[in-house]
Formats: C-alpha cells, sequence, structure tokens
C-alpha cells in the first residue's frame, strides 16, 4: 500500500490532521498507542476502522521513512 492509498488529510476532517483514509482516526493514534506500550492487537482492539493490514502498512512506511533519513 502507498502512503496516498493509506492516509489522507482534509482541512475539515480532524482539524485537517494525517488519517487513514475513509476513517477519523489519526495515524498519530496508531503511534501514540503503541509507543504507550499497547499491543497492535488491543490498538486494533480500540480502533477497529484501522483494520491489520493498514496498521501493518503504516509500521512499514514509517519504518522506510526512518530507513531513508538514516542512510
Amino acid at each position: 500500500m502507498t502512503e496516498d492509498e493509506l492516509f489522507e488529510s482534509k482541512p475539515g476532517v480532524v482539524s485537517g490532521a494525517l488519517v487513514f483514509r475513509g476513517t477519523r482516526i489519526p495515524v498519530d493514534a496508531l503511534f501514540e498507542n503503541l509507543a504507550a506500550g499497547l499491543s497492535l492487537d488491543e490498538v486494533l482492539e480500540n480502533f477497529p476502522g484501522i483494520g491489520r493490514e493498514r496498521a501493518e502498512a503504516a509500521i512499514m512506511v514509517a519504518a522506510r521513512g526512518l530507513h531513508r533519513h538514516a542512510a
């Protein structure tokens, strides 16, 4: 999945925050919950609209971004 397939940002949706496409769930919610110690399964229980495939793809997008900055 590409970033454009995963995410969107619209001024009228959650104040323009980056959200999972087709939802009002901010991408930050995934990473903040993981950083707080929740497992991916727990995050998906709290935000079922994300879905495992998109959550895992978002994590991979973030990892690729870190890899690019480290190179």
